[in-house]
């Protein structure tokens, strides 16, 4: 083993171990006590605690790629978990994602015979699960083949069927994500594990950045009081140790297409009156693929009162991004909407 070589192996290793680490300890925290589902409670919908340590791959000597014209055919039902198998196979996978289009949403997506193809033809299926994707899980139990691997992110993460489905705006469901996909890689084509190791720490390099900015947030702004039309932020408040205060019960409706109690409006709405009361929000994250009359006036009720908004997309917006760089758009946003509005807590 040369001298550049050693150099090369023990600042790849450090690099993911440290991202590994990070992760799991990051973002291990939140109570895991449920909301009930009869009042119309504030706070998070609970965040779970009981996922393992995510364990590292074999570090290949380089990132290479492959000559290979015969590339392996994997279907995501979404794109953000697209943009990352796509990343992991480099040129040794032909990486198709269903759901792009952010006019789309994803609750509510119906496929159809091209969809039911692709997913037929796919050697590697990735789905969210959780209720989030049904129509996916349906096409594949109705092509039934036991040679296709699949991978349901709630099955990999233990969740039960009803839990928030958002787990991509978790940065420790997306290490854990990550690297079965790279497992599950290596099985369809164990020849090409070094491909896939250099591929998956270029990856955690890459998603270092992002880990980056929420721990810059949770720095700058833990406590800070924020609000969420949807529970797609539950996952990422957490992270960055904002103070979610919206209804549970509200954001739980919303993200189910259904209409939340008078209660939890009511609550919702005094919670946007005044920045600078006790106990309001100072600052409201708006889901810009599930709009109704109701969050429309939220977000114009938050206007009104000099609450800055934050846009935030179900799927990867704009679509050319990868996952990382929506990411980072995102967060970028989130910070810059909490420096506008730099109030106490």
């Amino acid at each position: 083993m040369n001298r550049n070589y050693k150099i090369l192996l023990v600042v790849v290793i450090i690099g993911t171990v440290i991202g590994g680490a990070y992760a799991t300890s990051k973002y291990l925290i939140g109570g895991s006590t449920p909301a009930s589902q009869l009042v119309c409670a504030s706070g998070a919908l609970p965040y779970t605690t009981n996922q393992p340590v995510v364990s590292q791959p074999p570090i290949a000597k380089e990132s290479v790629q492959s000559s290979t014209s015969s590339r392996i055919p994997v279907v995501a039902a979404e794109n953000f978990w697209g943009s990352l198998v796509s990343q992991l196979g480099g040129n040794l996978t032909s990486v198709t994602s269903i759901i792009t289009d952010p006019n789309t949403d994803p609750h509510e997506y119906e496929s159809n015979a091209q969809d039911a193809q692709a997913i037929a033809s796919a050697k590697f299926v990735i789905v969210n699960g959780a209720g989030y994707d049904d129509w996916a899980i349906q096409e594949i139990n109705a092509n039934n083949n036991p040679s296709q691997v699949v991978l349901n992110v709630q099955e990999l993460l233990r969740q039960p069927l009803g839990v928030n489905p958002h787990f991509w705006y978790s940065p420790y469901y997306v290490n854990q994500t990550v690297h079965q996909m790279y497992t599950d890689l290596v099985k369809i084509d164990p020849g090409d594990v070094s491909i896939y190791a250099s591929n998956y720490a270029n990856l955690n390099m890459s998603l270092g950045a992002y880990n980056t900015q929420i721990t810059t947030i949770s720095q700058q702004f833990a406590g800070r009081r924020v609000a969420s039309t949807e529970s797609i932020f539950v996952y990422l408040a957490n992270a960055t140790n904002l103070d979610l205060i919206s209804p549970s019960s509200f954001m739980e409706a919303v993200a189910e297409g259904n209409d939340p109690s008078p209660g939890c409006v009511a609550l919702f709405e005094s919670q946007l009156l005044n920045p600078n009361s006790p106990g309001n929000a100072t600052l409201l994250v708006y889901n810009e693929q599930t709009v109704t009359p109701l969050t429309q006036q939220l977000k114009a009720e938050a206007a009104k009162n000099g609450i800055p908004i934050v846009g935030v997309t179900e799927t990867i917006q704009p679509t050319t991004f990868s996952f990382e760089q929506w990411m980072s758009s995102e967060l970028g946003d989130l910070q810059n909407g909490l420096n506008a509005n730099a109030l106490g807590q």
